[in-house]
């Protein structure tokens, strides 16, 4: 304690300071007090004992008679020496009205001039001074002498010393001290008592840090936005905040009132005044609903009471009302950046955010978008729009439907969103004129649905408008505000954005897919060798390079290509569009599998080198191919396959398997040669033929693809090629990641009832038994109107071979879907056809039979050489008879 208070840093120690110097003043001020009154009194005593023996002097008999006799100071000098000594004064002087002294205890002074102010007394009154005389400080009185007639006849002057006066008080002075120092004793002892207690509530504070607890105390008691009351152990409110005035709406003086007495309801009353812990408990406050938590306040030796703090729970639900729209409308935003454009689709991108809003923001929301839009192109203003997309809380709305054209009128939302690319808010329907008149028998329809707001929103893209979205509400009884037109517009932005970007796909999509269109067979050439179903899927990603074909050959003979150029896009379309025709061209050379796809490497290698020189672009990798060739008679089909997937073989019985194919390098490598395998297929056989698309993808490889394939087509041992096409496809999605080429081809056979063959020999007359042959198979046939021209170009076919080629000569006539005859010798020598001199002897067969087949051609074979000529059959056309005929050099 003695510590705190020589420091004077705690507020117990200032207060002790300030009270031992209080004491201190107080005990100084009353000696001071004492000892001025001493002198007060001393002053006093003397001026009343100098002016009653001055008086008492000047009236006494004899003194004026003296003063007039011709020696006063001889009468006036004992008797002023035996007052003087009589009264205790130091003097008594009797001088005459020139202030001339008569008597004095010096008698050497008498006869001399008074020292002091005598004018006042000649004049008939009294003076009383203070003066310092030669024997100290001292006060003075001069009084007149009158005689019986008033006259002033002279001065009494009667002084004494306050030396002489003051001598009790310095008597009494040690005992005022004494009882000073005791006093400042007890205060002393009493200050330190108090400064003790003090201490140990201020618990050692100073006066900055009590000042700065209390504000701090007072501006959080006042500032928070929680009510505190302070109730004590009686039931009274020793202390409420100002939110606590605000929410119990308490009177002005409630403080050291009885919580019972401050108006509030019984229940919320009660609980204050019972002190009772209570955690959370809501109670209704007039229109409040507060949470009011309570505790004691002695819990840690504090005073007996309790403290109640208030929540109003009312604000606190509105406020996370509040907080909870903006998470939902941050929510939405989110779901609509991850949620719209999922598809390169535009319609589909149109459903997504018209199925996003509802019923989140809207009860029906309806997307429009310009036909131009939906097929690619940017949008032309002016024309009509097209509903694109529809959604809501219920299916029966008299809106619009999707696929309806709408063309809005100038004064509806639509018209004016469209014109300015702003939004457009109409928070109640029925107040718009503009809107009813779009179609006032719809628009009744809708407002007696109960929609009742809207808002309008352009689908902006740049500076192209690609429509309109339309919010419609009709269940929530709030009109649309300015904020949720805010959060549409964002809303619309995004999905704005998305739409575009599905337009313009679906302009290069719908490129890419035109040209790839265009460079894919459109129908399957008729033939009889094989019955065949395909089927092209594109894919999701766009159009890529994947290509099939059925190419009819001689003999009866089909060929089955099927090919993939890796990559999407049109470069690989186009490159595709340029194989695919080389395989048409190279396939019209007869050549085996494995020639043909050598030429096809080889054409790749030079597209490589002339595109990589030409502008830098990338090589053509990746392509593959399969090429096969089924002939119907020997039922044998040779197949041969560039970096391509095996084909499928589905036998009669229903047995699948993948024939082993040599794997050749992929086109334009180069480098390895191609082999060619040849299967003997029964009939009934289905031969599948398919591009990677089908069995590989990025979530499975090809050996789990092929498994699928082959589970699949287990499952249809008697099904046509279509059915096994659809039975495929059935297990692949809807869009695939990869274009996908598939072709089922179930093969037949050209029986011996429908072929004939001969062996000629090198021996020109053997040509008429041929043509006697010949004739009788033909009228087995019932194509007896084919006799002759099928004569002709045996007999000129026979006779080339016999002259110009080798032996063994054969010859072979197939009925299919046309009647063939083939010759066939051991030479490589091609016959061509030419015009004939009139001048010469021979040069003209092969023009005859030019003129005489439909087609004719050769192919070589490892044996030599083949020449046939194909003629429609009587049922497919009219052959021409021979006077139709005009062969150049004949007469």
């Amino acid at each position: 304690m003695l510590r705190s208070a020589l420091t004077g840093r705690s507020v117990a120690g200032q207060v002790f300071l300030l009270q031992v110097v209080i004491v201190l003043l107080l005990v100084v001020s009353a000696v001071v007090a004492e000892v001025l009154q001493v002198r007060h009194d001393s002053d006093r005593e003397a001026q009343n004992r100098s002016l009653a023996v001055a008086e008492t002097f000047a009236h006494a008999p004899g003194t004026a008679a003296a003063l007039r006799g011709p020696d006063p100071t001889a009468v006036l000098q004992p008797r002023a020496e035996a007052v003087r000594k009589a009264t205790g004064v130091d003097f008594v002087v009797v001088m005459n009205t020139d202030g001339i002294r008569y008597t004095h205890p010096n008698p050497a002074r008498i006869g001399k001039k008074f020292v002091g102010t005598i004018g006042p007394a000649v004049a008939g009154g009294t003076v009383t001074e203070h003066v310092k005389g030669t024997i100290g400080p001292l006060v003075q009185v001069v009084v007149p002498v009158k005689d019986s007639a008033g006259k002033v006849v002279g001065l009494v002057s009667a002084g004494i010393t306050t030396a002489h006066v003051g001598g009790a008080a310095d008597q009494t002075l040690p005992l005022l001290l004494a009882a000073a120092a005791a006093a400042l004793a007890l205060a002393l002892g009493g200050t330190a008592l108090v400064g003790r207690r003090l201490l140990r509530q201020t618990h050692g504070l100073g006066p900055y840090e009590m000042t700065r607890m209390y504000e701090h105390h007072d501006a959080v008691l006042h500032a928070v936005r929680e009510g505190v009351l302070i109730v004590g152990d009686d039931g009274r409110l020793l202390l409420a905040n100002d939110e606590a005035h605000r929410l119990l709406d308490l009177p002005d003086d409630a403080e050291r009132r009885s919580v019972l007495e401050l108006g509030l309801d019984d229940e919320t009353a009660t609980l204050l005044a019972s002190g009772r812990v209570a955690t959370d408990e809501v109670h209704l406050v007039k229109d409040r609903l507060l949470a009011i938590n309570q505790r004691p306040t002695d819990v840690r030796g504090g005073p007996a009471g309790s403290v109640t703090t208030l929540r109003d729970s009312t604000e606190l639900r509105a406020l996370s009302g509040r907080a909870e729209v903006a998470r939902e409308r941050l929510n939405m935003l989110y779901d609509a950046g991850v949620g719209i454009g999922t598809s390169l689709d535009v319609g589909r991108t149109a459903e997504e955010l018209a199925q996003l809003a509802v019923p989140r923001f809207a009860d029906f929301t309806t997307v429009d978008l310009f036909d131009a839009v939906l097929h690619g192109e940017e949008p032309k203003p002016g024309t009509a729009l097209r509903r694109a997309a529809s959604a809501g809380i219920r299916k029966d709305a008299p809106l619009y439907p999707v696929g309806e054209r709408i063309r809005w009128v100038a004064t509806s939302p639509q018209a004016r969103s469209l014109t300015t690319g702003q939004s457009v808010l109409v928070p109640r329907l029925r107040e718009a004129p503009g809107w009813r008149a779009q179609n006032p028998e719809r628009t009744g329809q809708v407002l007696a649905y109960g929609v009742h707001s809207l808002i309008t929103v352009p689908l902006r893209a740049g500076s192209l408008v690609l429509g309109v979205a339309n919010f419609w509400r009709s269940e929530k009884p709030q009109p649309f505000d300015d904020e949720e037109l805010a959060l549409a517009d964002e809303l619309v932005a995004r999905a704005a954005v998305s739409i575009d970007n599905a337009r313009r796909y679906t302009r290069e999509h719908s490129m890419a897919v035109t040209l790839q269109r265009s460079l894919l067979p459109r129908s399957l050439p008729e033939q009889g060798a094989l019955e065949i179903a395909y089927r092209y899927l594109p894919a999701q990603s766009g159009v890529g390079g994947d290509w099939f074909d059925v190419l009819p050959l001689s003999g009866a003979r089909v060929a089955l290509v099927v090919g993939d150029v890796v990559g999407h896009g049109l470069h690989a379309a186009a490159t595709m569009g340029r194989l695919r025709t080389a395989v048409h061209n190279f396939s019209a050379l007869d050549l085996p599998p494995d020639e043909l796809l050598g030429l096809l490497d080889e054409l790749v290698s030079r597209l490589d080198q002339d595109e990589t020189a030409a502008d830098g672009s990338a090589a053509i990798t990746g392509a593959t191919c399969l090429y096969a060739v089924y002939d119907p008679v020997q039922r044998r089909c040779a197949m041969a396959r560039a970096g391509h997937p095996p084909p499928a073989l589905v036998h009669p019985d229903g047995r699948v398997e993948f024939p082993e194919v040599p794997a050749g390098p992929p086109l334009g490598l180069g480098g390895l040669p191609f082999e060619t395998a040849e299967l003997e297929l029964a009939e009934g056989s289905r031969l599948v033929l398919y591009t990677d698309g089908l069995v590989e993808d990025r979530e499975r490889d090809i050996d789990v693809g092929l498994d699928l394939l082959r589970d699949a087509l287990r499952g249809t041992p008697d099904a046509s090629p279509e059915e096994t096409c659809r039975a495929v496809l059935d297990r692949l999605p809807a869009r695939p990641n990869d274009d996908v080429a598939l072709i089922v081809a179930r093969t037949r056979v050209l029986g011996p009832g429908r072929v004939a063959e001969w062996q000629v020999p090198t021996d020109p007359a053997a040509v008429s038994e041929v043509r006697s042959a010949v004739t009788r198979r033909l009228a087995e046939w019932d194509l007896d109107e084919l006799t002759f021209t099928t004569e002709l170009i045996l007999s000129e076919l026979v006779t080339n071979a016999i002259r110009h080629g080798r032996g063994p000569i054969g010859v072979r006539l197939l009925r299919d879907r046309t009647l063939i005859c083939e010759v066939s010798d051991s030479s490589t020598t091609s016959p061509h056809l030419r015009y004939a001199a009139t001048t010469d002897e021979g040069g003209r067969g092969l023009f005859l039979v030019a003129q005489l087949a439909e087609r004719w051609g050769t192919r070589y074979t490892p044996q030599g050489k083949v020449i046939w000529a194909e003629q429609p059959l009587p049922s497919a056309g009219v052959p021409r008879a021979p006077q139709d005929l005009e062969v150049p050099g004949f007469l």
